[in-house]
């Protein structure tokens, strides 16, 4: 027996609202009771067949939210728990100290090939080939695109070991951009 998308829906529409404030009572946070009501009812489509039988689908789904709230408590008791015995796992520490702001800026200021060179081959880990494959450019150019994108973001963040040479390039594509 295939499931009945037409009743689920209307189930659906007719018990969301009633469900979620249920869950955001349950869970005294909006979007975790968001997420367990979505669960909820995610578990409720795959069991459609079965539930549609039920005399009291909505109850059932209030049930799942629930125990789905209660296990994400425990969850976090348990890991509050572990926290004060062991104390809070350790900083992680991410690159060096750029602040976003200003590495989105000094980006912007670059020539467009040399902000896409620059983000296929960092994001992307993509190789100076599959950039050129992907931008039609020839290899020599994509090295060209990077070198001097380098630079001029070490310019232009100010960094000690940029050469003048750099920072001049920074102005003429500046200026060609």
């Amino acid at each position: 027996m295939a499931r009945n998308a037409a009743e689920f829906d209307e189930f659906y529409r007719a018990t969301s609202r009633r469900v979620l404030r249920y869950g955001y009572g349950v869970t005294g946070d909006l979007t975790e009771a968001q997420d367990v009501v979505q669960e909820a009812y995610t578990r409720a489509w795959r069991d459609w067949r079965h539930l549609e039988r039920h005399p009291a689908p909505e109850a059932w789904v209030r049930l799942v939210v629930t125990r789905l709230a209660t296990d994400r408590h425990r969850r976090r008791a348990g890991w509050l728990r572990a926290v004060a015995r062991t104390g809070p796992p350790p900083q992680t520490t991410g690159p060096p100290g750029l602040d976003p702001v200003l590495l989105t800026a000094a980006l912007r200021r670059l020539p467009a090939t040399q902000r896409q060179a620059l983000a296929l081959h960092y994001l992307f880990d993509q190789s100076i080939a599959e950039i050129a494959r992907e931008t039609g450019a020839a290899e020599g150019t994509v090295k060209s695109w990077l070198s001097r994108g380098r630079a001029a973001l070490a310019a232009q963040l100010g960094d000690p070991t940029a050469s003048d040479d750099a920072r001049m390039l920074e102005v003429d594509d500046v200026d060609r951009a």
